[in-house]
């Protein structure tokens, strides 16, 4: 099963809007992670949150790269940056992609 947190141990819920952007050389890409109030929110008391974790079968891929939006002082979404400097980490990246596709019912579109 695939999976994103954001807390050691505790899966995201909220299925996040994916946006990636891939150099013309394909050796240099970064997803971009948007998460709309997310249930992390509501779990954790003190919202410090440090990084994201996408967990697989085939292990971890993690970023530090996250900032929290605030409206009128709460907690409002989350984005999350992973910056990918090879093919084999695209690779990689894009097969947690579909299992997590796949486990959430989601589908690839290009624009």
């Amino acid at each position: 099963m695939a999976e994103i947190q954001f807390s050691r141990g505790i899966a995201e819920e909220d299925v996040p809007d994916v946006r990636l952007t891939r150099s013309k050389s394909g050796t240099q890409s970064t997803a971009t992670f948007i998460f709309d109030n997310p249930t992390i929110f509501q779990r954790e008391s003190n919202n410090d949150i440090t990084g994201m974790y996408l967990i697989d079968e085939e292990g971890e891929i993690s970023t530090s790269e996250v900032k929290a939006k605030f409206i009128n002082g709460q907690p409002a979404a989350i984005e999350a940056f992973l910056l990918m400097n090879t093919q084999s980490e695209w690779e990689r990246f894009m097969r947690f992609m579909e299992r997590y596709a796949k486990d959430h019912g989601l589908e690839f579109t290009k624009s």
